[in-house]
C-alpha cells in the first residue's frame, strides 16, 4: 500500500464550467459576417475598446499602444483566469450583453467556443496571411476549420528544466529519453530516498502534451463529430505505462503542481526535473530564487531514441467576440500585441513568443540567463517550438474534460486503480457527456 504524504489534487468542479459546456451546440450567433476591414481608418477615428485578459505583459503593451494612437483607449479588464474567464464570456455571449471587444482565450478552450460560432473568423482582416509567422502549434490551434478565430499571443513548447547541480552530486546523467528519464529516478531513489526525479503530474494538460509528443491521437473531432480511442491509441497507453511504472515503483514525489511544497522541492533540490512549458523560466526566477545557478533546460526526454519530436504545453490567444462592438479596431490592437511592436515589449517582460521571427532571431536565441547559469535557454526552447508535432487537435469541450480529469485519471495517481484503467473511465464519461450535448459520438 503507497503512502500519500500530503493531499495533492487541485479539484475544479465539474459544474463551474457546465454552462459553456452545454451551450456548444445550442447557442450559435451567427459568425462575423463579411466584408472589407479598413483597420488603419479605424485607429485614426479613434475610440475605446475593453479587452478582457489576466496576461500581466499586456500592461506596457496597452501603454505604448495607446501613446501611438492618442485617440484610442484600450480597457484592460481581468475578470478571472482560465475557468473563470470562460464563465464569464459565455455568461455574456448568452445574455448578448456585456461582451468585451477582444479577449484572452487559451488554445484548449478555442474549439468550444468556436464550434458555437461565438467568435469572429479574422480571415476577413487578412489573418490568413500570418501564415508562417507563427509557429506550428500555436497557429494550428487558432484555426476552426477553414476560419482562423485567433491570433497566438505566445507559446508553451515543451523542454526538460532540470537541476544540474542535483544532477552533479548524484552522478546521474540527463535523460535523453524517457525509459532513460525512468532509470534516472530510480538512481535518484537509491542514492537518497528524499531526492525525486520529479512529482506525480496528475494533470490533464500535462497528460496531453505527453501524448501529443508521443504521436497521439486520443480523440479526432470533424465538426460536431467526436471520436474517442484513449484506451488504444499508442500515444496514450506510451504516456500511461511510463507514469504507471514509475508511479508503481514509488519513483515520484506525491505532492501536487504549483503547491508550496512543489516550489519548495525545487528549492532544496529534492525535486530534481519539471518536464514543462517554455513559460516556467520567468516562474522559477520569481518563486524559486534560491534555485539561481543550479537550473539548466535541456530538450524533452524522447519516446524513441534519436527521434526529436516535442509538444504544447499552455500558450493563449486573442480573439474576437462575434458579436463585438468595435471589431476593427480590436483587430487592430490584437495586430499590435501578437505581430507588431508589442510582441518585443511582451518578451522584454517575460513572456515566451509564438512568433517565428522572434524565435529564430539571433538576439532571441543568443541571450543568456542568469538565473540557468548563463545557458542560452532559448536555443534549447526554440528548437523544441520548431518540432512540435504536427495534427494535434483539441475536443470541442475540452474546458470541460480537463476540470474533471481528477476524477478519473487523477485518481490512478491516488491509488485507485491505474492510469490506463482510468484513462477508460474518463472516456466513458467523456462519451456520454458529448452525446447529452448533441455531439455525434463515434
Amino acid at each position: 500500500m503507497r503512502t500519500i504524504r500530503t493531499t495533492r489534487r487541485r479539484v475544479l468542479a465539474g459544474t463551474a464550467l457546465a454552462g459553456v459546456a452545454t451551450l456548444a451546440l445550442a447557442s450559435c450567433s451567427g459568425g462575423s459576417g463579411g466584408g472589407d476591414v479598413d483597420t488603419d481608418a479605424a485607429l485614426e477615428e479613434g475610440g475605446t475598446i475593453t479587452v478582457w485578459a489576466w496576461e500581466p505583459t499586456l500592461e506596457p503593451v496597452i501603454e505604448d499602444f495607446e501613446a501611438d494612437n492618442p485617440g484610442v483607449t484600450v480597457e484592460l479588464v481581468n475578470v478571472g483566469t482560465g475557468i473563470d474567464s470562460y464563465t464569464a464570456l459565455q455568461n455574456a455571449i448568452t445574455a448578448g450583453q456585456g461582451l468585451p471587444d477582444l479577449v484572452q482565450i487559451e488554445y484548449y478552450a478555442l474549439p468550444q467556443f468556436a464550434l458555437q460560432e461565438s467568435l469572429t473568423d479574422l480571415t476577413e482582416f487578412g489573418a490568413d496571411e500570418y501564415d508562417g509567422a507563427f509557429a506550428t502549434g500555436p497557429w494550428d490551434s487558432v484555426h476552426s476549420g477553414e476560419q482562423i478565430v485567433g491570433l497566438p499571443m505566445d507559446s508553451g513548447p515543451m523542454a526538460l528544466f532540470y537541476n544540474k547541480t542535483v544532477f552533479d552530486e548524484y552522478g546521474v546523467e540527463v535523460p535523453a529519453t524517457w525509459e532513460e528519464f525512468a532509470e534516472a529516478a530510480a538512481q535518484f531513489q537509491e542514492a537518497n530516498p528524499d531526492v525525486y526525479i520529479g512529482n506525480e503530474s496528475s494533470d490533464a494538460g500535462f497528460a496531453a502534451s505527453m501524448m501529443w509528443q508521443a504521436g497521439g491521437t486520443p480523440w479526432t473531432v470533424d465538426g460536431t463529430n467526436v471520436s474517442f480511442d484513449l484506451t488504444g491509441d499508442a500515444g496514450a497507453q506510451a504516456y500511461a505505462e511510463l507514469w504507471q511504472g514509475m508511479l508503481d515503483d514509488e519513483l515520484l514525489a506525491p505532492i501536487e503542481g504549483w503547491t508550496d511544497e512543489w516550489f519548495q522541492g525545487m528549492a532544496n533540490g529534492t525535486l530534481a526535473t519539471l518536464p514543462i512549458g517554455a513559460w516556467m523560466p520567468a516562474n522559477l526566477e520569481s518563486s524559486v530564487p534560491d534555485g539561481s545557478g543550479d537550473w539548466r533546460v535541456a530538450p524533452m526526454p524522447q519516446w524513441t531514441e534519436g527521434e526529436a519530436t516535442s509538444s504544447e504545453n499552455g500558450g493563449s490567444s486573442l480573439a474576437i467576440p462575434a458579436d463585438a462592438e468595435n471589431k476593427e479596431l480590436a483587430y487592430a490592437f490584437m495586430e499590435y500585441a501578437n505581430a507588431g511592436d508589442g510582441v518585443q515589449t511582451r518578451l522584454d517582460n517575460g513572456a515566451f513568443p509564438a512568433t517565428t521571427a522572434d524565435l529564430e532571431s539571433d538576439e532571441f536565441l543568443n541571450q543568456e540567463f542568469e538565473y540557468f547559469g548563463g545557458q542560452k535557454i532559448n536555443e534549447v526552447l526554440a528548437e523544441s517550438s520548431a518540432n512540435v508535432v504536427e495534427g494535434w487537435q483539441y475536443l470541442p469541450f475540452q474546458v470541460y474534460a480537463n476540470t474533471i480529469f481528477g476524477d478519473s485519471v487523477g485518481q490512478a495517481f491516488l491509488g485507485d486503480g491505474t492510469i490506463s484503467e482510468q484513462l477508460g473511465s474518463w472516456q466513458s464519461t467523456l462519451e456520454q457527456y458529448g452525446a447529452d450535448q448533441g455531439f455525434t459520438i463515434e
